[in-house]
């Protein structure tokens, strides 16, 4: 086989590769997509998509139960765990058809399926014994979970958030390792299922939220039907029936689970690249530093992106590097900075959380709206949770907001505009707010902030009666 030239060599074939392939391309450079199996992103295949469909088959289970409520007289849902998880192979290998079609409408020579490693700064060598001479390189080699030693031991009956969309049918008990927000959704979904469900976390934080009333609210969510045990020390080991768990802390105790779903986090897939032939400086964990406004490693000729550099392990995040990341190396050495987004991450929990903009500081206007008296949220059964806006203290221009409650998911959206658009409070407040709608719980929250920095409040922001 004849070795390889291009302008842009990229390792990886996920969202930030494929992103990071077409946006160089789209510069005019030569590129070549080297992966070793294109079987699809990480998002299609074990991450966002086959993870919601698990969580609608919970959320339908919990309607369900919820439709006596309206008069409805509906028997409690006898859950077919089989059919559940039958349903969302099918669905999630559709979704990953689809990603995978994407690599057939790439030009003809771009794909390449082997594995790569470093030689040097401008040279790769391939498994299959060509080497490729690029005048740069995107690493975009994803992320795979990690197993602590702990819970090694149990084998088969550990789950991964690679693994349990496999299961034929769905466990009688799992206890969930680990507080984020994977580990959370994926809790509450097999909760909302019918599954015994407890989780259990080294640290008193829950799916990274870092507003306290916030925390408190998903907590007291979480609490109606799963066992939820922070601050606490974890020991494992297999037993008759299952994984004998035993935790001491804030609480202490041991039970038996027919499975261990280890959501303690992924770590960058960079083993086989041999980084130390590069000549990149790396952090205590192994990752090239970079700087996330180029993707640059160092001033070197290679770029990071998405999961693979351990930053903002989300999908959008992840398409942006890949696209910052393309551009720069095919302009290197002409490299640009560009402005990231404002953080933005969603739990999706049932009812969600958010967070969008920066914590609030020390000096933070806060606004508090709670939904458990919410017009619309008290319609639909759902009145709970509550969204904590915050702004600077000199005008009331917004700057972050933390939430969970019905519909947050989208009113994040609404919110993230309005913080990018550098909008106040009073500005938010003279768009109008269609009635009865979840939307509107944003204005008692709105109102405070107006009030605390004495700004003006439009007449006609009040709440109608009753909402």
């Amino acid at each position: 086989m004849a070795d390889l030239t291009c302008d842009v060599a990229v390792i990886g074939a996920g969202t930030a590769g494929l992103a990071a392939e077409r946006s160089a391309r789209a510069t005019g450079a030569r590129t070549l997509l080297i992966d070793d199996r294109f079987a699809g992103t990480t998002c299609a295949t074990v991450g966002c998509m086959p993870s919601k469909l698990l969580i609608a088959a919970g959320k339908s289970a919990a309607a369900v139960r919820l439709a006596p409520v309206f008069g409805i007289d509906a028997p409690a849902p006898r859950v077919d765990g089989v059919a559940v998880m039958a349903r969302v192979r099918a669905e999630r290998d559709k979704f990953v058809a689809a990603t995978r079609k994407s690599f057939d409408k790439l030009p003809e020579g771009t794909t390449i399926q082997a594995t790569a490693r470093i030689q040097d700064a401008a040279t790769l060598r391939l498994d299959d014994g060509r080497t490729v001479s690029a005048r740069a390189v995107v690493i975009a080699t994803g992320s795979k979970p990690t197993i602590p030693q702990a819970y090694q031991s149990l084998g088969d009956l550990v789950l991964t958030s690679d693994t349990i969309f496999d299961l034929v049918d769905l466990p009688r008990s799992v206890a969930v390792i680990g507080t984020g927000p994977l580990g959370v959704e994926l809790a509450h979904g097999l909760a909302q299922l019918g599954v015994e469900v407890e989780v259990f976390g080294q640290n008193g934080s829950l799916a990274g939220v870092k507003d306290e009333a916030v925390m408190a609210d998903l907590c007291r969510i979480l609490r109606k039907v799963i066992a939820v045990r922070l601050d606490v020390t974890v020991e494992a080991q297999r037993h008759a029936g299952g994984a004998l768990l035993r935790w001491s802390g804030a609480e202490s105790g041991e039970k038996v689970f027919e499975r261990v779903l280890v959501a303690t986090g992924r770590r960058p897939s960079l083993d086989r690249l041999d980084l130390a032939a590069a000549g990149l400086a790396l952090d205590d964990k192994g990752v090239p530093l970079f700087d996330r406004h180029t993707m640059q490693c160092g001033d070197a000729t290679v770029f990071i992106a998405g999961d693979a550099d351990a930053d903002a392990p989300i999908l959008h995040e992840a398409s942006t590097e890949g696209a910052i990341a393309g551009t720069n190396a095919a302009s290197f050495p002409e490299v640009k900075p560009t402005e990231r987004a404002l953080p933005f991450s969603i739990t999706f929990t049932d009812p969600p959380v958010a967070a969008v903009g920066d914590p609030a500081g020390d000096d933070s206007v806060i606004g508090c709206a709670s939904y458990e008296d919410q017009g619309r949220a008290k319609v639909e059964a759902r009145a709970e949770g509550c969204v904590r806006i915050y702004a600077a203290p000199g005008d009331g221009r917004l700057t972050g907001a933390a939430m969970i409650g019905p519909g947050m998911e989208h009113i994040a959206h609404l919110l993230t505009l309005a913080i990018t658009q550098r909008m106040t409070a009073t500005e938010l407040l003279r768009l109008p707010f269609y009635h009865p709608t979840l939307e509107e719980g944003l204005k008692p929250a709105l109102r405070q902030i107006c009030h605390s920095v004495h700004a003006p409040i439009p007449v006609d922001s009040g709440d109608p009666a009753g909402a």
